[in-house]
């Protein structure tokens, strides 16, 4: 598909997802009320439940959606494999777990932010350690080791669920299932969400020689180490951001990415800035299911992105295996 082609299709689908976001819901909204917003002159009940109840939500699962797709495209490099996930090595549980040590205390907002930070830096510290030690830098070991963290989180989080006193053991709950109802605007997100995107740009041509493997990286003049350690941080901190908006949110980050080199997008420069925008529209129609299927009632939107990403994935799978056949 040519690049062109391509980000039109995907900001045209941005675009309708942010509209339809924006204006359904249980109180009813017409692009006189849209229109009011964008003129700065929000004065009706629809134009007030836009920009104060909407907008938030709306931006933030964009922003969720982008950030856990270009995780997964960095993450996916950095193991060679194309079904590689953001929570893999259990940045995601050192995130959940400070986040909810935060929660359990009553704090919230900077507190909630700072703690889900620290956590993702400390597993990602502590998987490096492990993983490399004094020995040679190895994928298998790398792979192990964060799962067996992220199994080690998974404790801890249970350890804290039975802890709590019971009138935040509903919102935890919530929050741990990916929920955007008290979602607020994202600025620090969108913030490192550009950022992200302008190193996959610039990183965009070594990343493209690494997945030929580190020696022919290494031959062509790609410091591998370094830029190794460069993708496990930037992923990291993409999918601790993520986990600051919305909790755990899985299956979009290993979609998505999979979804675009299925239709032959290969350079990373094109797959990762794309992988964003389809992850972000992705959640934004996911999060509309999510408050619209059983309404007034409302879904974690985590829930949802489960129930439907397990048979695309699946899916995905029989499709890739039809393919390798017919190659060979």
């Amino acid at each position: 598909m040519r690049p062109l082609l391509l980000f039109a299709a995907l900001t045209l689908l941005a675009l309708t997802g942010f509209v339809l976001s924006l204006m359904t819901g249980s109180i009813e909204a017409g692009w006189h009320d849209l229109a009011s917003v964008l003129t700065g002159d929000a004065q009706t009940l629809g134009s007030r439940v836009i920009l104060d109840l909407r907008w938030p939500r709306t931006a933030a699962a964009f922003v969720t959606g982008a950030l856990l797709s270009l995780a997964g495209g960095f993450m996916q490099v950095l193991l060679r494999n194309p079904l590689a996930d953001p929570y893999v090595l259990g940045v995601s549980g050192g995130a959940a777990t400070g986040a909810l040590l935060t929660l359990m205390l009553g704090l919230g907002g900077f507190w909630l932010q700072g703690a889900a930070v620290s956590g993702a830096l400390a597993s990602m510290l502590i998987v490096f350690g492990l993983s490399h030690g004094h020995g040679s830098w190895s994928m298998n070991r790398l792979l192990l080791t964060g799962v067996v963290i992220a199994a080690g989180w998974s404790a801890v989080i249970g350890f804290l669920l039975a802890l709590s006193p019971d009138r935040n053991l509903r919102g935890m709950l919530f929050w741990l299932m990916g929920d955007l109802s008290y979602a607020m605007t994202p600025v620090s997100g969108f913030i490192i969400l550009l950022a992200g995107i302008t190193l996959s740009l610039i990183l965009g041509r070594a990343l493209n020689i690494m997945a030929h493997g580190d020696l022919t990286a290494a031959s062509l003049g790609v410091s591998v180490p370094t830029l190794r350690r460069l993708i496990y941080v930037a992923a990291s901190v993409f999918t601790a951001a993520a986990v600051t908006i919305a909790g755990t949110i899985g299956f979009v980050g290993l979609i998505v990415p999979h979804m675009l080199r299925l239709q032959g997008v290969r350079d990373h420069r094109i797959l990762l800035p794309a992988s964003a925008l389809l992850g972000g529209s992705l959640l934004l129609i996911a999060d509309l299911l999510a408050r619209t299927l059983l309404a007034p009632r409302q879904l974690p939107v985590g829930i949802l992105t489960a129930l439907v990403g397990v048979p695309v994935f699946l899916y995905l799978l029989y499709q890739a295996r039809e393919r390798h056949g017919r190659e060979q």
